[in-house]
């Protein structure tokens, strides 16, 4: 499982993953943002704790919405 992690990481970062390397990355900072904003908000405004695993739900949830066009080689 680890292998197949690093293989995945180095073929990433050789820009050989995605048919489109910028597409992949716009849609990563895109859930990254979303999450990181839901849970400094949250955390603000409530819990530490209820922020966290709001935005960990929530970036989870949305990635796949995020990455549902990306094409691999």
């Amino acid at each position: 499982m680890f292998s197949m992690f690093v293989n995945s990481v180095k073929l990433f970062l050789q820009g050989k993953l995605f048919r489109d390397h910028g597409a992949a990355l716009r849609a990563w900072s895109i859930g990254f943002v979303a999450s990181i904003a839901l849970i400094v908000g949250l955390a603000l405004a409530a819990n530490l704790w209820i922020g966290a695993i709001a935005g960990g739900l929530f970036g989870g949830a949305l990635m796949p919405y995020l990455f549902r066009n990306l094409k691999y080689n």
